[in-house]
C-alpha cells in the first residue's frame, strides 16, 4: 500500500458468479463505485447470461470455465495482478455475486487495512444481522465447527467464514493460495493465522440469496463443502 496518506489505495473487487444474472447487475449497483478503481466479475462457466448482465452492468468481466469457487477467485486475482504496475490493487474484496452480502459495506470492511490495524478482515455474519432463513442450519452449525477448530488448533479466533472480505495484495501473494473449491475461505484464514497476520472481523449484515444455492442448496454440495473445510483445517497443521 502507498506510504503516502493522501493517496487512496487503489481498491479491486471480485466476484466468482455462477450463473448469477438476475443478481449480479444489483451486486454491482451497490458497490461504492468512488472507493473502487474495478469490479472483477469472473464467469465460472454459467449456463446463462451472467457474462452479458456483468459486463452491461459496468463490471470487468472475465471468463474461467474450469469450475470451482477458489478457482474463480485464483482467476480474478490473477487478473488483477497482470495490470500495469499504476493499475495493480493495493486491496482485493472478494464477495458473492448471489447478493446475500451487502455490497455498500464495503467501506466498514477495507476501514481496518486503511487505518494499518489489520492485513485481513473478515466480514462476520455472526457478529452482524442475519436474515432469519439466510443460512441454512448445516452453514451455522458448519461455521461453528470450523471457527472452534480453528480456535483451538491454530489459536485463531474467528466466527465466521464469510465470503465478503478484504486483504492486501502483497499479503495475499504471501499466503500462497491453492485451493480451488470449497476449501478457499478457510484456506486463508488457516494460512493468515501461521503466517501470523494482522486479521480482524467487522460485522456485517447478511440477506436471503438470489437463486438456488449451489453448495448448501444440495446434500451432496453440503456434505461435500464440509470435508473439504475439516480437511483444509488439518492439511495445514
Amino acid at each position: 500500500m502507498p506510504d503516502n496518506q493522501c493517496t487512496m489505495p487503489l481498491i479491486n473487487v471480485i466476484i466468482p458468479a455462477y450463473n448469477e444474472e438476475k443478481s449480479i447487475p444489483k451486486v454491482i449497483r451497490d458497490i461504492p463505485l468512488q472507493m473502487v478503481s474495478d469490479i472483477i466479475v469472473v464467469d465460472n462457466n454459467s449456463e446463462d447470461n451472467t457474462f452479458t448482465a456483468a459486463s452491461q452492468a459496468g463490471a470487468t468481466v472475465v471468463k474461467e470455465p474450469r469450475q470451482g469457487y477458489g478457482q474463480a477467485c485464483l482467476t480474478g486475482i490473477a487478473y488483477a495482478l497482470n495490470k500495469p504496475a499504476s493499475e495493480r490493487p493495493d486491496i482485493l474484496v472478494f464477495l458473492d455475486g448471489d447478493y446475500s452480502d451487502h455490497p455498500e459495506e464495503l467501506p466498514r470492511l477495507v476501514q481496518p487495512i486503511l487505518e494499518n490495524k489489520a492485513d485481513l478482515v473478515i466480514g462476520s455474519r455472526a457478529l452482524g444481522n442475519r436474515e432469519k432463513g439466510a443460512m441454512t442450519p448445516q452453514q451455522i452449525f458448519g461455521n461453528w465447527l470450523a471457527t472452534t477448530l480453528l480456535k483451538y488448533l491454530y489459536g485463531a479466533h474467528f466466527t465466521d467464514l464469510g465470503p465478503f472480505r478484504a486483504i492486501r495484495t502483497d499479503k495475499l501473494i504471501q499466503l500462497g493460495m491453492q485451493d480451488r473449491n470449497y476449501g478457499w475461505t478457510v484456506e486463508m484464514q488457516v494460512k493468515a493465522a501461521k503466517q501470523k497476520l494482522r486479521f480482524v472481523e467487522v460485522p456485517v449484515t447478511y440477506r436471503k440469496r438470489i437463486g438456488f444455492s449451489k453448495i448448501s442448496g444440495t446434500v451432496k454440495g453440503t456434505i461435500l463443502a464440509g470435508y473439504k473445510i475439516i480437511l483444509t483445517i488439518f492439511r495445514y497443521l
